[in-house]
């Protein structure tokens, strides 16, 4: 069946958030946990709800404690460090223009989530934006894509699932979506193809192909 409906992942996926999203855990792991966690040991964090990485941080402490420490070295370096990958802009827009139902599925709060639109020239390309606030269960569970589906009016087999993360492909084979790669992604191309999603992007613009096969 022909694809209508394109929902995508957000941080490391459309906008490159990664070297943020880095130094926010060097900054809370320095904080809560000195001397333990370098570059190479936070890499793993990225991509699982936060509250479920901070705990495995630091179990003794206060997790929302260390959420909030996180949080306001985010927001406070955000726009010194956040822009949207080579090409996303240009694709995105171009979907939109073509018709395509558009959405985005995230494990991050709608606050963090606006202001990475916003910055990047993304705001107002996406009929629906599920965030971790709207649901109970974070991706790799179904629940988020789901939610999105219906809220678009679409079907599994005309959807597909698009992440730099095992989370999101794992997300889009568990609502039984198509699923795609990016080749970008921070964990490496081989841990999303051993997942074996339908399709690998090298660059955005090769969703433009996907979508008219």
């Amino acid at each position: 069946m022909t694809i209508h409906t394109l929902l995508f992942d957000l941080d490391g996926t459309l906008i490159d958030t990664n070297e943020l999203i880095i130094a926010s855990f060097l900054h809370t792991a320095n904080t809560y946990a000195p001397g333990q966690y370098k570059r190479e040991d936070v890499l793993k964090f990225i991509g699982p709800p936060l509250t479920e990485s901070l705990k495995t941080m630091n179990p003794d402490e206060d997790v929302d404690e260390m959420m909030n420490t996180y949080r306001t070295h985010n927001q406070k370096n955000h726009d010194d460090y956040v822009k949207a990958y080579d090409g996303v802009v240009e694709a995105i827009t171009t979907l939109k223009e073509k018709g395509y139902r558009l959405g985005i599925v995230t494990t991050k709060l709608r606050d963090t989530v606006d202001m990475g639109l916003s910055l990047t020239k993304l705001e107002g390309l996406f009929e629906v934006v599920v965030t971790l606030d709207d649901v109970t269960h974070a991706k790799p569970h179904p629940e988020p894509i789901m939610k999105a589906m219906i809220e678009l009016g679409a079907t599994p087999a005309e959807t597909i699932m698009v992440g730099d993360n095992t989370h999101d492909i794992e997300a889009g084979q568990n609502a039984g979506t198509k699923t795609a790669g990016v080749a970008w992604t921070v964990k490496g191309r081989k841990t999303l193809e051993d997942l074996n999603p339908d399709y690998m992007l090298e660059h955005m613009s090769d969703i433009l192909k996907v979508v008219t096969e």
